[in-house]
């Protein structure tokens, strides 16, 4: 880019920012001066804005980089985590979400209080604010930078080194990105990922076009037909046992994982919790559902463009790292007038998920160690004293974030398998514990005590000291302590259950009354992330489609249709009454 290209990217690009700043501010100027204002948006999300905010906090530029580069560097293997995420929205949708409700939670530390007790609730808020610190926050800033990095070649440019121009990066970024977690409050934060939610999903389209398009000399069809009949093992999503996400683990590690994320991790359900009402929610949770079997196609087919337009990583005409595919890429497919909208949605993901996790860590904070502190010593805490230590806490993470993002251009397997490696740490005893603690009234809080140390140590061990020794794929070790820490709660509770039935207070701050379509929406999703994997599989296009094809494509479509069909009758059948 010369400079009259920069200039003009980066009017482009503020134009678009200050635009979702506007909107967003106007929109929640009046619910962010109380604690479930800021917290939870005053408990009035639509559908529309839990569902973008949903998208935007969970697709960013780490999605963006890390899955690209995957496709790059192996196949469609990963896409296992975001396709298979369906599954689990479908759980938060009719199993979580209607507990959570119930009892009127803000927290999810705030269930572990009321289902076993503080020392639980602690634990828990140190595993979040430590994942969310030295892992979650930092590596989105990383990924959001380096594709600033690659986009204006920021090091030429200024006649920076790489890491001082990706310090650099990190801080700015970092500090506009958390003006909306600060100020603004959990509404802000849903309404600005609602805005960059469409811009993203305009890009997360045109760029696979595009790239395309260049591949095939002009050719949308033609470069289809290239990625689609040469090197086709790029588009196999059932990887292998070498691969970075194996087949198998959809079916281990991965469902607890995924069930962890949707359901049970603190920044993605906060907006959830804000629901109106319990159709609302589901409403919300199951269209994010729909957005993720998009992945593939936006945040994939990219990676494996660049593959054929660049050759593989480590080659002499190949990229020097796989997290370089899509920056690449976007530089040499979008034109100049189109770069200052793709900052300002790549920026937007980035502050998405960057102040959804500022918001969470400091309501963490607030709900579950600040207030519970200040109310043990006999003090009352007003609402502006409370928001007040949020925008500190805020202040206090982000900081540290600019310490630890850097270091993650060390990662030697690429930035997406670190981020998943290191969430093990402490994704798998928190879902564990939420599942015994809905599903069991016996189980002491020492169950989940022990299973909290337990795992942190021999997730540890077995990941880093016997790693040589102890083979075993990270997402099936994730599976083996899911069992063996649900066996020790159980056990414990066998040996000295409760003395009394644990049961909650059902609130009746919102409206509990489930989706009309719930159901069929839900066989939808399935029925995507099924045609998904038989599309890109040697059953369907890996290797030339198998007679099978048709058939099985046919079967799905047609029980799809059939739920659809009952449930729209069933409905016109109630409304004659």
């Amino acid at each position: 880019m010369d400079g009259q290209d920069i200039a003009t990217t980066l009017l482009s690009c503020v134009f678009f920012m200050v635009l979702v700043a506007f909107v967003s501010y106007r929109q929640s100027k009046n619910e962010s001066s109380t604690r479930d204002g800021y917290f939870l948006a005053g408990r009035n999300l639509s559908a529309l804005f839990i569902a973008g905010s949903l998208l935007l906090t969970n697709l960013s530029a780490e999605q963006l980089i890390g899955l690209n580069g995957s496709a790059y560097g192996f196949n469609l293997s990963s896409m296992g985590w975001e396709v298979t995420a369906a599954i689990a929205t479908i759980c938060m949708a009719f199993i979580f979400l209607p507990r959570y409700l119930a009892g009127a939670f803000s927290t999810l530390p705030e269930f572990l209080n009321n289902r076993f007790d503080d020392d639980v609730r602690r634990l828990t808020v140190i595993l979040f604010m430590l994942g969310y610190g030295l892992v979650t926050i930092p590596s989105v800033l990383y990924s959001g930078s380096i594709a600033v990095l690659q986009l204006f070649d920021i090091p030429n440019l200024f006649n920076f080194s790489y890491s001082l121009s990706l310090v650099l990066t990190i801080i700015v970024i970092g500090s506009v990105g958390a003006v909306y977690a600060v100020f603004g409050g959990l509404r802000a934060v849903a309404v600005s990922d609602t805005l960059n939610g469409i811009g993203l999903l305009l890009i997360g389209i045109s760029v696979p076009l595009l790239g395309l398009s260049l591949l095939g000399e002009g050719s949308v069809v033609s470069g289809l037909k290239i990625i689609s009949s040469t090197n086709t093992e790029k588009l196999n999503a059932v990887g292998s046992s070498t691969d970075p996400t194996p087949f198998a683990t959809l079916f281990t590690g991965m469902i607890f994982a995924n069930l962890f994320y949707w359901c049970a991790n603190q920044y993605v359900i906060q907006r959830t919790l804000g629901a109106k009402s319990l159709a609302e929610g589901q409403k919300g949770v199951l269209f994010s559902g729909f957005f993720k079997v998009l992945v593939p196609i936006m945040m994939m087919i990219p990676g494996v463009i660049a593959f054929h337009l660049y050759g593989g990583a480590g080659t002499s005409e190949g990229l020097e790292t796989i997290d370089l595919a899509y920056p690449r890429l976007i530089r040499d497919v979008l034109p100049t007038y189109a770069s200052g909208f793709f900052l300002a949605v790549l920026l937007g993901a980035v502050f998405s998920s960057f102040n959804s996790l500022l918001n969470s860590a400091a309501t963490l904070f607030c709900l579950d160690v600040y207030e519970p502190w200040k109310k043990a010593r006999g003090e009352n805490i007003s609402d502006q004293r409370i928001l007040k230590v949020a925008k500190m806490a805020s202040i206090v993470i982000a900081l540290f974030s600019f310490v630890v993002a850097p270091l993650l251009q060390f990662a030697p397997e690429g930035l997406w398998q670190i981020i998943r490696i290191f969430t093990g740490f402490y994704n798998i005893p928190v879902i564990a514990i939420v599942i015994v603690g809905l599903f069991s009234t016996r189980v002491p809080p020492l169950g989940p005590k022990l299973v909290i140390v337990f795992h942190v140590v021999t997730y540890g061990i077995l990941k880093f000291v016997l790693d040589d020794v102890v083979t075993l794929h990270f997402i099936h070790l994730y599976a083996v302590l899911f069992f063996i820490e649900v066996a020790i709660m159980l056990w414990v509770g066998y040996r000295r259950p409760n003395q009394h039935i644990w049961s909650y207070e059902r609130s009746h701050k919102v409206d509990m009354q489930p989706w009309r379509y719930a159901v069929p929406c839900a066989t939808s999703l399935i029925s995507c992330v099924i045609g998904l994997y038989l599309l890109f599989s040697p059953v369907g296009v890996v290797g030339g489609f198998s007679p099978l094809f048709v058939p099985l494509i046919t079967s799905v479509t047609v029980v799809n249709g059939l739920t659809w069909w009952i449930y729209l009758n069933k409905g016109k059948s109630t409304s004659h009454y």
